[in-house]
């Protein structure tokens, strides 16, 4: 009854929000006294408490008869003075649902109503006041006119009343603004265009959201506001309100609606709200065909009647919150449905039928403990499932994931936990559909396990009695790449029967659901295309015993992966004929992977019987076949590369046998002269297989112009003089190894000449050197020898190669003698003769060279002469002739020679020059010139001197230039500066003439040398020197007079010296004297510096004196002085710098003591005087009462005075608050020197300080156990407080109360707190301070998680499952947190990477936070290792626990996932391949065997046991079969397992050339037979013999042709009844055996293995069908 009486309230409020349907413009018709008496009467009819309609008694059994313009009953409260007052609306969830349903009404609206061209203009009554309250008793009527309005407007007239609200004191409030403002944008949202889906669907999922958050939302807070005056009004009818205003919206909100048979609906309606009823069925609905919302929310429902919904195709959103709903299996697919509120019912799943565009699932607050039948959403962005019980199981949200697919975005809003979504990564492929059939969910950890054999269980009926499935899985797909599925069943009894799997592949969308299947798909490999990216597959499998189907298990991939870029090959194929000489061209199916495709890489080679070779330079997709390919089948490779340079795997092609071409000749001509003695020889490119015994013939051209044979059988033939005048033709016929002849060809040459005359012993007479004579001779062939000419060469090489390569040193002439010139030096000769005969007719030129280079003489001087006159200054030239090859460098030196006869000394400046200028050193002594011959070789001769008979002679004196250095200015000392020549100089004289300005030359006197200081009286004048040159020997020269320098200019100001005068002591003044020259003195500048120890310098002033301070003191004075001109000419600048400046005597001027506080650090103020102060003695005294002045001097000897400090500053402590403090202060400079003490006392006592508390803080002193402390200061302490807080995780602080203490116990509620301890100061005067807190401890949490010990549940072999297993501290407290607080558990799974002592770990990535470990191979040897942690509630992890196991043990060896690789033709090759486990592989073991389709015998291949088989016409009709037994490299073996291919199939261009053999029922091959079969050796072309097989449907027979001399004979006939077989060579695809019986057999030979398989096949084939003979009989086996 509670839950009537909360809906009628909600109803009752919607009603009141929603307000009058009427116009936008308010017009009220009834009076202020019919307010009144309404106000009146609901006062009487309202008791003090608040009520919200009229009395029961008033209208039960009646009906509302309020007027169209009456409005709806507000709610009323008596204000206290008993007068009524319009009650306020409070709950402001419902405020908000009243304004969205307008907003969202008005929304779709206009949406529909832009599909319409014209609406039907309606009257709507004029609305009332909203502030006016009418009772239906008191109800007037109304004008009966009516404004016409279109629905757009009510629809604004509606939003615009619902947003008018009232205050909380009760004043109403109209939003007049808010309401006009939207109905001006409805009325323009009518006369405009429609608005777009888009926006439509947006705003409608924004109202929906928000409607869903007040329903599950508010509920809680209804029932708790729900008062006992409210359930009194459940039997209360509400006001009916009309619904003629509008076509498009109905709202029968809380009008007690049992049946919708009850509602007039019309089709037209869109908007339909019928919440707050007592529907319990939705029979009726059907009429709502276009509906869009639809509100049930608040009814009745409890069964699952939704069916007749299926009728409403435009639905979008859905509400049924508040029912009593438990299923959702009737609600069908509504394909326009993006809301759907199913909160506040008691489902207990969500099983519904699919909806392909809902967006938005709200179940929130009902019974939900399982997903079985979780529907097929792929629109879903939302999902809502607040309290519900599932939620208890872990990783919900993860399976919600999987269930819904990539489109969900919110779970129980808020954002996907990315721990969640990574959890759902790690649920295999097929997780949705097993959840969507019941299974119980679990951790991630274990869904593979619990999955499969949740599968297996429903498998059970399906598949074949006494088997079991072992596997279903699929590899991970990827884009353009073979993804194969994996099935396996298992044996009770462990034995093997085959079974028959067939496949199908399914494609699935983004998430696992809704498969189709994937037409021709059937095999066990598929190849996702490029377009199904992202999607899953399916793949079913139906296994086959005996002939009968057994329903389908299936297995389920990841989703598509976009392809690795790895290009891959999915098919090979050769076109062309395979004959030599044509061209083969490979072409390649590629699957590209993603990658983009790019040139591949081609490679050809070439397989005998032995393994393919490569083939150099064959490297394209074509090859052209050559002679080396005959009787070989090629193998064609591809490797796959994309543009990006990625390479895939390579894969290859074999064809089959190459034939040789018929025999021809091509490119036939005659080499050689056609000339009389000539060999000619015939040669031809022969082209048809190997060459056999090819025929030449030499034919000679007759008179007649026949040609008649002249030789035969060789290439060559030598010309004679019977061929002179005639041609010859050379014939050339093919021929093959097998006799077979080819079409001959031919060459002509042209008519044969006669020899010309020819040279021959052809040699040069002589001796090879410089200057001799040298003799070509020779013998002349070709009858007598006429005008022979001879040219002769020099060349470097002693080989004669091309004419153009020698440089002539003659013209061709008729003489053979040559003088060998001095060009020929180093060279060899080469002679050039020209045969000629008497008639003027040429032969070819001959060549000879010397067998030596022509030698050279050694080199030599034959004159030697010297020119030039020997005085000082003249030049000498020197001149020579050289003889002997090529002249090197000669070396020249020229020597001077004391006296005639000594061996003089070397001159270098001349060495190695023809010239020498005499010099003065040369004077009175001999010269000498020397040369040494040298050749270019570096041979060296004889030298010759050349000795002057005279002495050099010296020159006349003179000088070659004077001029004057030196500045024109006063004091410079000039210099003349003189260039003498002739001998050796004497003293020349000098005079120096000054020249004023009127141009009179003065000479100065007493100055004859070389130098003249100018003075001042020189100033304005010019000046030069003259000077006479004087030899050695008083030989004189001509006087020579320099230019004039000047005029002489005035010398710069300067200071000749600088003294300070001054004491050097601090305190003192300096100044100085300067003595000062160079003109009238003028202001002369004197700057004054202060050098420091370290050398730097401060500018102190440039006054006439400077004062000595403190500053100074240790440093010394510089002075700089400036001398100025008086005309402002400034000279150098003269420094003086003085000694060190000692310092005064030590003295204090000043000290006094600041005001002093406790604990602030006192300074005291005070001046020194006296150099550096040094350190000086500090007293400081602590005196209960100030002494006077006189008294301070002996102040340090009383009693009362107590010292506390020797240091300058002090802080008094506690123990100086309320006492004076005095200073004795004895000043000291830096070097030791004492002055006189000096005492000063506070004005005032020490005041104390105000109290504060430092180092608050707080300690654990047991588990849960605080103390807080902290360091006062501030005077003595009073009573200081103590408290205690906690601060929240939002910042909050909370005081804890009761808490005044320093000790505090941690209760449950702290937890995830931090706590604080407060410490408040209060000093002894009762002066209290500031709060202070500590630091927050850490976060409160109780015990830490702690795991005893962890251990393995598994052996330590590769292949077996390790479990971790962790054990729990046996005690009260750890049992306690473990219940409470145990969140999960994690682990780690690491390997040894060392076996020493300091055994290291690496983590193993792909073992990542599970219980479970299978090891693996490349564990073998290893330890592994786990580490487990666990995480409590709060987010702690507990101290790692871990255990190691013993070093892993390999496996019993095990191949898994066998299968055989190769297409299904008897001409293919086929490779076993799997997955072995088991340590490390030894010598495995592989058979290959027949088996027939049907039969269980295995029928064994002899010799065939390596991982490769090229199958053969034996294996036609049968499976292939290979039992494969695996052997680890100890020895160890596993148990055998087999894999079999499809029957073997013929090669399709065999099989129809069988066929129409068949279907002729008779046949003829040419076939070779070795006509010596006596020897067992390989047939060669000279013992093998043509044969004719003819066969028939009865019989057949071998008979060899006839010829000229014999008729044909049979060798070999017979039926093809038991024991006829045809046996074939493995190791000869050429050969096989026809054996009739015991007595008849024969063997034979074809060209190509296509022939051999075409014959046999046809001979099994007729006597299978004409004969009834089995095959295996044919193929002699025995089962």
């Amino acid at each position: 009854m509670e839950t009537q009486v909360e809906r009628k309230l909600s109803s009752d409020r919607a009603q009141l929000l929603t307000g009058p349907r009427g116009s936008s413009i308010a017009k009220s018709s009834a009076t202020p006294m019919a307010s009144q008496s309404t106000a009146g009467k609901m006062k009487d009819n309202t008791s003090p408490s608040r009520n919200l309609a009229r009395p029961r008694s008033s209208s039960a059994g009646s009906k509302s008869n309020l007027s169209s313009n009456s409005t709806l009953p507000r709610k009323r409260a008596n204000n206290g003075n008993g007068t009524s007052a319009s009650a306020s609306i409070e709950n402001p969830i419902l405020k908000n649902e009243a304004l969205e349903t307008g907003e969202k009404e008005a929304t779709l609206a206009n949406a529909s109503s832009s599909s319409q061209s014209k609406l039907k203009k309606k009257t709507l009554p004029p609305p009332v006041s909203r502030s006016t309250l009418v009772s239906p008793a008191l109800s007037t009527p109304t004008s009966s006119k009516k404004p016409s309005v279109k629905p757009a407007s009510s629809l604004s007239s509606q939003k615009g009343s619902a947003s008018s609200t009232s205050s909380r004191d009760g004043s109403s409030r109209s939003s007049t603004a808010g309401s006009t403002s939207t109905g001006l944008r409805r009325v323009s949202s009518t006369m405009s265009t429609a608005s777009s889906t888009t926006s439509v669907k947006t705003s409608l999922m924004k109202m929906a959201l928000k409607r869903v958050e007040s329903e599950t939302g508010s509920v809680t807070g209804k029932k708790k506001s729900a008062s006992s005056d409210a359930r009194d009004l459940r039997t209360l009818m509400l006001p009916k309100v009309e619904n003629t205003s509008d076509d498009l919206r109905l709202d029968r909100r809380g009008h007690r609606v049992c049946s919708l048979r009850q509602l007039s609906l019309s089709p037209n309606l869109e908007f339909v709200y019928l919440r707050d009823n007592r529907l319990s069925s939705v029979e009726g609905i059907e009429a709502l065909k276009r509906v869009k919302v639809l509100d049930l929310s608040f009814n009745e429902f409890k069964a699952s009647v939704f069916e007749p919904l299926g009728n409403c195709k435009g639905l979008q959103q859905l509400y049924l919150a508040g029912n009593q709903i438990t299923s959702l299996a009737s609600l069908p697919e509504l394909p326009n449905l993006e809301f759907l509120s199913v909160a506040q019912n008691k489902l207990r799943s969500l099983a519904m039928a699919s909806q392909p565009r809902l967006q938005v699932l709200a179940a929130s607050k009902n019974k939900i403990s399982t997903l079985k039948g979780f529907p097929h959403l792929p629109s879903l962005e939302h999902l809502r499932m607040e309290e519900n019980p599932i939620l208890d199981i872990p990783h919900v949200e993860a399976v919600s994931i999987l269930l819904v697919g990539p489109t969900l975005k919110k779970f129980n809003d808020r954002d996907l936990v990315p721990s969640e979504v990574e959890a759902a990564k790690m649920y295999p492929p097929h997780t949705a559909l097993c959840v969507r059939n019941g299974w119980p969910l679990c951790r991630p950890e274990a869904s593979a396990e619990s999955t499969f054999s949740f599968l297996t269980e429903q498998w059970k009926a399906r598949v074949p009695p006494g088997y079991t499935v072992g596997e279903a899985s699929v590899d991970q797909p990827f884009e353009e790449d073979t993804c194969t599925c994996h099935f396996t069943f298992n044996h009770v009894n462990g034995e093997n029967y085959d079974l028959a799997l067939k496949y199908q592949w399914y494609l699935g969308e983004r998430t696992a659901v809704n498969f189709s299947p994937i037409d021709g798909a059937t095999d066990k490999v598929y190849w996702p295309k490029r377009e199904e990216v992202g999607r899953f597959l399916k793949v079913e499998c139906i296994p086959t015993s005996n002939g009968t189907e057994f329903g389908p298990i299936f297995a389920i991939s990841k989703a598509i992966c976009p392809g690795t870029g790895i290009p891959k090959v999915v098919g090979l194929t050769i076109d062309g004929e395979l004959v030599e000489g044509n061209v083969l061209r490979g072409s390649a199916k590629v699957a590209w992977c993603g990658g983009t495709p790019g040139k591949g890489v081609s490679r050809w080679l070439r397989r005998r019987w032995k393994s393919p070779e490569i083939i150099e330079g064959a490297e394209e997709e074509e090859y052209k076949l050559t002679l080396d390919d005959v009787s070989s089948s090629l193998v064609y490779m591809y490797t796959p590369r994309t543009q990006e340079g990625t390479k895939g795997e390579g894969k290859h092609f074999f064809t089959d046998i190459v034939e040789a071409a018929a025999p021809s000749v091509s490119n036939l001509q005659i080499i050689g002269d056609i000339t009389e003695g000539s060999t000619l020889v015939g040669t031809g490119t022969y082209f048809g297989g190997k060459e056999g015994p090819s025929k030449y013939e030499w034919l000679r051209e007759k008179e007649n112009g026949e040609f008649g044979l002249v030789s035969s059988g060789t290439t060559e033939y030598s010309l004679t003089k019977q061929d002179i005048g005639s041609r010859l033709k050379f014939m050339y016929t093919p021929v093959n190894l097998e006799v077979q002849e080819g079409k001959p060809g031919h060459a002509v040459t042209e008519t044969v000449k006669k020899a010309p005359p020819k040279v021959i012993n052809l040699k040069i007479v002589g001796e090879m050197m410089e200057g001799s004579k040298v003799t070509a001779t020779s013998t002349i062939t070709g009858g007598t020898e006429g005008s022979s000419r001879v040219q002769w060469f020099k060349s470097t090489s002693s080989k004669f190669e091309d004419e153009n390569a020698l440089e002539a040193l003659t013209t061709s002439k008729v003489v053979k003698t040559f003088r060998v010139p001095l060009a020929a030096v180093g060279f060899y000769i080469v002679a050039k003769l020209t045969p000629m005969a008497p008639d003027g007719e040429i032969g070819e030129p001959a060549y000879i060279v010397s067998e030596s280079i022509v030698a050279t003489l050694p080199p030599s001087l034959n004159f030697l002469t010297v020119t030039g006159e020997l005085s000082e200054g003249e030049l000498l030239t020197a001149s020579y002739g050289y003889i002997g090859g090529h002249e090197g460098k000669s070396q020249y030196c020229w020597y001077l020679h004391e006296h005639d006869g000594d061996d003089g000394k070397l001159l270098q400046e001349a060495t190695g020059l023809l010239h020498y200028r005499i010099t003065k050193d040369a004077i009175g002594k001999y010269i000498s010139f020397e040369c040494t011959p040298v050749r270019d070789d570096g041979t060296i001769g004889e030298p010759k001197v050349h000795r002057s008979t005279d002495p050099v002679r010296p020159g006349s004196p003179r000088l070659l230039s004077l001029d004057i250095v030196g500045e024109p200015v006063e004091e410079t000392t000039l210099i003349a500066n003189k260039m003498y020549w002739g001998g050796e100089e004497g003293n020349s004289i000098f005079r120096w003439l000054l020249i004023d300005s009127d141009g009179i030359q003065t000479e100065v006197e007493g100055v004859t040398s070389a130098s003249y200081t100018l003075a001042l009286g020189d100033i304005g004048s010019f000046v030069s020197v003259s000077c006479e040159p004087v030899r050695s020997d008083g030989a004189c020269g001509p006087v020579v007079i320099s230019e004039h320098l000047g005029p002489i200019l005035p010398g710069p100001p300067m200071c000749r010296s600088l003294e300070l005068v001054g004491a050097l002591i601090e305190g003192s003044r300096l100044s100085f004297v300067a003595w000062y020259m160079g003109g009238l003195r003028g202001s002369c500048i004197q700057e004054w510096f202060r050098v420091n120890s370290a050398g730097a310098k401060e500018k102190l002033t440039e006054s006439e004196f400077l004062d000595l301070t403190l500053d100074c003191v240790g440093s010394q004075i510089e002075l700089v002085f400036t001398p100025v001109r008086n005309d402002s000419a400034k000279g150098s600048p003269k420094r003086v710098i003085s000694d060190v400046i000692i310092p005064g005597e030590p003295r204090g001027i000043q000290l006094i003591i600041p005001d002093c506080h406790e604990d602030v650090e006192i300074v005291p103020m005070k001046k020194y005087f006296g150099g550096n102060e040094g350190t000086g003695k500090y007293s400081w005294y602590r005196i209960r009462e100030k002494p006077s002045e006189q008294d301070l001097i002996s102040l340090t000897s009383s009693s009362d005075a107590l010292l506390v400090s020797e240091t300058l500053a002090y802080k008094p402590s506690l123990e100086d608050v309320g006492f004076y403090l005095a200073l004795k202060w004895v000043p000291i400079r830096d070097d030791g020197a004492v002055g006189g003490a000096l005492v000063a006392i506070s004005t005032n006592p020490v005041v104390p300080a105000f109290p504060v508390v430092s180092s608050v803080c707080l300690k654990e002193v047991d588990v849960g156990v605080y103390t807080g402390e902290g360091v006062y200061y501030g005077g003595y302490e009073g009573t200081s407080l103590y408290s205690w807080h906690k601060e929240t995780n939002d910042g909050t602080l909370i005081r804890i109360d009761n808490a005044d203490s320093t000790t505090y116990e941690v209760t449950d509620s702290d937890y995830t707190c931090r706590l604080l301890f407060g410490y408040t100061p209060v000093r002894s005067d009762g002066v209290v301070g500031d709060l202070v807190l500590s630091e927050p401890s850490d976060i409160l949490y109780p015990e830490l998680l702690q795991i005893d010990s962890l251990s393995f549940k598994g052996k330590a072999i590769e292949g077996d499952m390790l479990t971790a297993v962790e054990i729990i501290p046996d005690n009260e407290s750890q049992r306690n947190v473990w219940n409470k607080y145990k969140r999960e558990i994690t682990y780690q799974w690491y390997y040894s990477i060392s076996m020493d002592e300091t055994q290291s770990f690496e983590v193993l990535a792909h073992a990542h936070n599970s219980r479970w470990y299978k090891l693996r191979y490349e564990d073998i040897g290893r330890c592994i290792k786990c580490e487990c942690t666990v995480n409590d509630a709060f987010g702690r992890s507990s101290i790692p626990a871990s255990a190691t196991t013993s070093p892993v043990l390999p496996g019993i060896p095990r191949i898994d996932k066998l299968e055989i690789e190769g297409r299904g033709f008897h001409t293919n090759l086929y490779a076993v391949k799997g997955v072995y486990t088991g340590g490390k592989e030894g010598k495995s073991r592989i058979q290959w065997l027949r088996s027939m389709v049907g039969s269980p015998d295995l029928i064994s291949i002899p010799g065939e046991v390596g991982r490769m088989y090229e199958a053969n016409v034996d294996d036609v009709g049968y499976r292939l079969v290979a039992i494969y037994t695996p052997v680890r490299e100890d020895g160890v073996e596993g148990q055998p397992v087999s894999v079999s291919t499809e029957p073997i199939s013929v090669e399709p261009d065999i099989l129809k050339e069988v066929k129409q053999k068949l279907e002729l029922g008779s046949a003829k091959f040419e076939v070779l037979r070795d006509k010596d079969r006596s020897e067992r050796r390989a047939p060669g072309v000279a013992n093998l013999e043509k044969r004719i097989l003819e066969l028939s449907k009865k019989r057949m027979k071998v008979v060899k042709p006839g010829s000229k001399a014999s008729f044909p004979t049979t060798e070999a006939r017979g039926s093809y009844a038991p024991p006829f077989h045809v046996e074939l060579y493995r190791n000869d695809q050429h050969r096989f055996k026809i054996v009739v019986d015991t007595d008849t057999e024969v063997e034979l030979m074809v060209q190509t293995r296509h022939m051999r398989d075409l014959i046999v096949l046809v001979l099994r084939g007729l006597a299978q069908k004409f004969n009834s003979t089995s095959l295996n009989s044919l193929l002699k086996i025995e089962s």
